[in-house]
């Protein structure tokens, strides 16, 4: 009885609170792990034409339904539409304010019905958030029925071009979260944030129609609700400056986000509060020179993902976003290209708070939307994302999907004016060409003075491997005047369990991209290749040498990391016969090695204070660790008897 009336103390607690807070109420499940089952039905393909149960998120192939399609396979005469039904309890307490439904993310065309009444126009474009005012629809108090209409082929032929004649699985349904918020019928229906390096910060409110507040507040916390600014105040709608000393400022390394705080008044009473986690950092574009952050240039060592699980298609998990992003972070790589459209929420969420560079990028994959749906896309887009810190880069499209009277739209909605390009083109000083052989990067380093970083490189099928020839590629790259790093294709292997064909993986046959590691992030050569060739923290020792004097040339490639941060250790090991032709590494000695104090960009010789006698263990191997106590990398060295370990090697 006491946890039954904690429990609805709570729920009325959440209740008032949604009078001045945004409050949250899911209709569907929140990822793939957490589903809820609508009535479902789809016209053609797998149990098609009878209404039967579905999880929510999906794809409903990966549920059993439809026709799996790859890409540009799918016919012209494809038309499966899959039809949904929901019942929710619109709450009695709700009645008097502004209620949206929002989906993330439904593919592809979508007509939403509240109580046998339209939403609003159907909604166009798989990749991108929409919400409709259904406050006027509602029955409070009561239960509402949701009907929702989900074509996978879209009509409109661009968006069919732009979306669809692509090269990566296509799905069908509503495979993001579908949800209510519910806020004062005078409320902030959205912020800009520009927060910079130096403490100074502007918030641009943009506030419900009809809007009649009088005033409107700022101020920025620590996460931990410490407040680290005064309140700043303004008249309603116009935008709110501060500058704040002793901030910390935001990068891929060093990751330190705040909040900030804005609240609705009218005559000194609190309408609405909206609080957004944001990081104080400043993004540059430098024609013939580069891209800094802080001041910095930024060297993308980057990789395109797409999100993507086997068994769920493009429905994902926040635990799976965590781990692609501790993945990227564990081949020292810093930057992520979401190819070829915006990701879900979470990755970018996680990407603020663990430290990746973001392209983010519109789906119109080498054919464009025409201009009032590019418009349309451009804006849902660009106002869902715009205050990740990040974020640094827009990308208008891909390898010729540019519909480039949108260019600059993305600086209408994005208070930062973040840099737009344009993927595989020589476009407003940078050059991102796709996959260069070795003699263009060799002629564009020694003659071309364009900002140079392929979005796309080191095909993963087609260069044997992600990691093979990177280190050539690699070393010319950043000789060139106005380097700015590259991306390699792709992360994963996007094999799709075919619940159709008992359950094999089909990766229609070498079609789908190929990546570093397998479509279960299982990790393959070029995982550790990539790892040790991109590691921030570069021994130069290729070998020890007869006469070596324990000194080892290391060189810090962090953009704002001093080495004495890190931590170093030694192990000596010795290598010895266990039978049957094995053999087995034995720990001789191990220690800690003093951290250089080493800035970025600098090198010198570190002696490892070996222990007397090192001379005689077969391995040498040293190990750095970041600040956050993750392995840099490890490298090892043979030592004593070098003859014997190449037998050791083939198993003599």
């Amino acid at each position: 009885m006491k946890k039954l009336l904690f429990l609805i103390l709570i729920a009325l607690l959440c209740l008032k609170a949604g009078a001045i807070d945004t409050h949250r109420h899911y209709l569907s499940g929140t990822d793939k792990d957490t589903t809820i089952r609508w009535d479902f039905k789809v016209t053609s393909g797998r149990n098609s034409n009878r209404w039967t149960k579905i999880p929510v998120p999906s794809c409903w192939e990966t549920q059993g339904f439809g026709t799996f399609y790859y890409g540009w396979e799918e016919p012209e005469t494809s038309d499966e539409t899959g039809f949904y039904r929901h019942t929710f309890k619109a709450e009695k307490a709700w009645q008097g304010q502004h209620i949206e439904i929002i989906f993330e993310g439904s593919m592809t065309d979508t007509e939403v019905k509240i109580n046998g009444q339209l939403a609003g126009q159907p909604h166009e474009g798989g990749f991108y958030q929409f919400s409709y005012d259904i406050s006027h629809l509602l029955h409070y108090g009561k239960k509402n029925l949701l009907e929702v209409k989900v074509a996978k082929r879209p009509a409109n032929k661009t968006i069919y071009n732009a979306e669809r004649q692509t090269d990566f699985w296509l799905f069908g349904g509503i495979y993001r979260p579908v949800f209510l918020e519910i806020k004062p019928q005078q409320h902030i229906q959205s912020l800009a944030i520009d927060a910079r390096m130096d403490g100074n910060i502007t918030v641009r409110p943009y506030l419900s129609a009809g809007n009649e507040a009088t005033q409107i507040t700022m101020h920025v916390e620590e996460l931990d609700g410490t407040r680290v600014s005064d309140i700043i105040t303004a008249p309603a709608g116009d935008d709110l400056r501060a500058h704040i000393s002793g901030l910390t400022p935001w990068n891929q390394e060093q990751p330190y986000l705040y909040r900030v705080v804005t609240e609705l008044r009218q005559d000194g009473q609190l309408l609405h509060r909206v609080s957004e986690k944001t990081g104080f950092r400043t993004v540059e574009f430098r024609p013939a020179d580069g891209f800094y952050l802080n001041g910095q240039r930024i060297i993308f060592k980057g990789v395109n993902r797409h999100c993507f699980w086997p068994e769920s298609g493009r429905t994902l998990s926040r635990q799976i976003s965590l781990d692609d992003a501790l993945l990227i972070k564990n081949m020292n790589m810093n930057a992520v290209r979401m190819a070829h459209y915006p990701p879900d929420k979470d990755f970018l969420e996680i990407c603020d708070s663990l430290g990746l560079l973001v392209i983010n990028e519109l789906c119109s994959w080498q054919k464009k939307y025409d201009t009032p749906t590019a418009r349309r896309l451009v804006k849902s887009m660009v106002e869902r994302d715009r205050n990740h810190p990040s974020i640094v880069i827009w990308a208008n499209g891909n390898e010729g999907g540019w519909n480039t009277e949108v260019d600059d739209d993305y600086l209408t909605y994005d208070l930062q004016q973040r840099f737009v390009m344009h993927p595989w083109e020589r476009f407003r000083g940078t050059d991102t060409k796709h996959y260069p052989d070795y003699n263009y990067v060799v002629n564009s380093t020694l003659y071309d003075s364009d900002v140079y970083f392929p979005t796309e490189f080191m095909h993963g099928l087609f260069d044997g491997g992600n990691a093979a020839s990177l280190r050539d590629f690699w070393d010319v790259m950043m000789k060139h005047r106005a380097p700015a790093g590259g991306f390699l294709w792709a992360l994963l292997d996007e094999g799709v369990v075919r619940n159709n064909q008992n359950g094999r993986i089909d990766c229609k046959n070498d079609a789908a991209p190929d990546g570093i590691v397998g479509p279960y992030r299982e990790k393959e050569g070029s995982y550790y290749a990539v790892k040790e060739i991109w590691s921030p923290i570069q021994v130069l020792n290729r070998t020890i040498p007869e006469q070596w004097d324990g000194n080892l040339l290391i060189e810090n490639q962090y953009m704002f990391t001093n080495l004495a941060a890190c931590k170093f250790s030694y192990r000596l090991t010795d290598i010895e016969p266990v039978g049957n032709g094995s053999f087995a590494e034995k720990v001789a000695a191990e220690g800690n090695i003093p951290a250089p104090q080493l800035n970025p960009g600098e090198r010198k010789k570190v002696n490892l204070n070996l222990p007397e006698g090192w001379q005689q263990h077969d391995v040498l191997a040293v190990t750095a660790t970041d600040p956050q106590g993750g392995e840099v990398y490890t490298w090892s060295w043979p030592v004593r008897q070098r003859q014997r370990v190449p037998l050791w090697r083939q198993g003599c």
